[in-house]
């Protein structure tokens, strides 16, 4: 069979006595079954931060738009634990559900990167193979579970970067942002309680002993600088013994049984279509609980457009017109982009301040109450107001998100961020020159709250916006102010705005819109 239900397929634990109390503490016992087979162990190599295949980039820092009325995260990821031998190919297998389900934001996490610091006198047991990677207590759990739970809530968070040759935490850290799907591989994956209760699905990848050892022996040597008699030390003082004891009675507790790993194209196909089909529900109720609140209702009290005076009517005219060069097009946007930099200016905090004239005389005005102005632009337009910004206010940060939108489901995929430290204490003002359906700044919010920048100090700016992003914004993010210079009423099925401005990346740095643009998309890869 391909794939076997763990309560009527999947073998169960023969271990001694010891071995099961040591298993019961780790987790829940479930019915017996049929009798083990033997086989023998498991690591795995972390995974880098974006990872590529021939079909597209299908892993990414993502963020999905899965938020209710509150901002908060509507459905949680759905976590997929693939647990396995040492070199059972749990990579590999992971890598091919990825690539089957062809969606954006997936995660994947590696068990390895979350090895414990070990002392000093550990660090020698490591270097002369003495030390016992494979047992439960060489993993910091409560960094995992801690790590997942905040990953499931679409929270970012830091990751370890484990480093094999020294055995030892590099310094550096990654972040990861939340996603749809989140597959979190190890030789421990099911072997704690708390953990279990994370993972929606489990599978269990098993391959023949023989083969994961020569696996093992290949990666050891190539990858980790090990010599052959180090690496078959720790195999059989170690790993064989551990795989016994641990990690194959864990294969009853699996939903899906995998024979033979990546060659299991059955198994996998049969993986893929039931994550599709959850992550299908959670879509559909998300984009009908995002479709009515923007139907039928008024625009949000959070949004302010600039009064449309003969003069912005009349720069509207110009910048909208087709026929309208390059040149005049880029000197009308920025005059706008001015006004609505100033605009937004009212909204910041200012407090009474009392100053003395040269005459000698006071005079009671206001001044800004806040610690710092930050501007953040969605890149690639968005920083074409970074200009006007920086003439207005002194002294200003600014920092960049990349954002794409894939040309193919219509989310966006976030490619590059940096932003100024402690961002957290400052009014950031987000910048891009076109909100159509809103993903992309939904996208660059998150991330800023992700940051710790409050949502009520957040400020989303935008030359033209339509209304299906003006409310999708609203709706997820209350707090937020939204200002623009325009509000137009409708998205066609290409997500361009109507009537709308065309692409205004393009028509300001002159380059040629691919034929499926959308308005939404003014942040390309180079």
């Amino acid at each position: 069979m391909a794939a076997a239900p763990a309560a009527e397929g999947a073998p169960a634990a023969d271990a001694s006595n010891s071995s099961a109390e040591s298993l019961d503490r780790l987790y829940p016992a479930v019915g017996s079954s049929k009798p083990p087979r033997k086989r023998t162990t498991s690591q795995c190599k972390s995974e880098p931060p974006l990872l590529r295949t021939s079909k597209r980039t299908i892993y990414t820092a993502g963020r999905p738009p899965w938020y209710n009325e509150h901002g908060t995260q509507s459905k949680e990821a759905f976590v997929i634990g693939l647990g396995g031998g040492s070199a059972s190919g749990k990579t590999t297998v992971a890598t091919m559900i990825i690539e089957a389900l062809d969606v954006p934001w997936v995660v994947l996490l590696s068990m390895d990167s979350f090895y414990k610091v070990l002392t000093k006198q550990q660090q020698e047991q490591a270097a002369s193979n003495d030390f016992n990677f494979d047992h439960p207590d060489a993993f910091d759990f409560d960094l995992i579970i801690a790590t997942l739970k905040k990953l499931k809530q679409g929270k970012s968070v830091k990751i370890p970067i484990y480093d094999f040759t020294t055995h030892s935490r590099k310094k550096e850290w990654k972040t990861l942002y939340g996603a749809n799907v989140i597959i979190f591989e190890g030789i421990m994956a099911f072997a704690d309680k708390e953990l279990l209760k994370l993972l929606d699905l489990k599978i269990f990848v098993d391959t023949d002993s023989d083969i994961r050892l020569v696996r093992r022996l290949r990666r050891d040597i190539s990858e980790r600088g090990r010599d052959i008699e180090g690496v078959i030390k720790q195999y059989n003082k170690f790993v064989k013994p551990a795989f016994d004891q641990y990690i194959q009675p864990t294969m009853r507790l699996a939903d899906i049984v995998v024979p033979r790993g990546s060659g299991n194209t059955v198994a996998i196909d049969l993986i893929v279509q039931h994550v599709h089909s959850q992550l299908e529900e959670r879509e559909l109720s998300v984009r009908a609980a995002l479709a009515s609140a923007h139907q039928y209702h008024p625009l949000p009290q959070t949004l302010s457009v600039l009064k449309s005076t003969p003069q912005v009517r009349g720069m509207h005219t110009i910048i909208r017109n087709k026929e309208t060069s390059r040149d005049e097009f880029i000197f009308y946007s920025k005059r706008l982009m001015r006004l609505l930099i100033e605009h937004a200016l009212s909204f910041l905090p200012f407090q009474t301040c009392t100053v003395q004239t040269p005459q000698g005389q006071d005079y009671e005005g206001r001044t800004y109450s806040g610690k710092q102005i930050t501007g953040v632009s969605i890149l690639r337009a968005g920083e074409t107001m970074e200009p006007a910004l920086r003439a207005v206010c002194k002294d200003v940060r600014i920092g960049t998100i990349l954002i794409q939108t894939n040309c193919n489901t219509g989310e966006p995929e976030l490619h590059y961020l940096r932003l100024p430290k402690d961002i957290s204490e400052d009014h950031v003002i987000l910048m891009d020159c076109t909100v159509s359906t809103g993903a992309a700044a939904m996208m660059a919010v998150r991330v800023l709250l992700d940051h710790d920048v409050p949502e009520d100090k957040i400020f989303l700016l935008s030359l033209l916006m339509a209304e299906m992003g003006v409310h999708s914004v609203a709706y997820a993010f209350p707090r937020v102010k939204i200002i623009t210079t325009a509000v137009d009423k409708k998205v066609n099925d290409l997500f361009r705005i109507i009537p709308g401005i065309g692409n205004f990346g393009d028509r300001y740095f002159g380059t040629d819109a691919p034929p499926d643009w959308s308005d939404d998309e003014d942040a390309l890869s180079t």
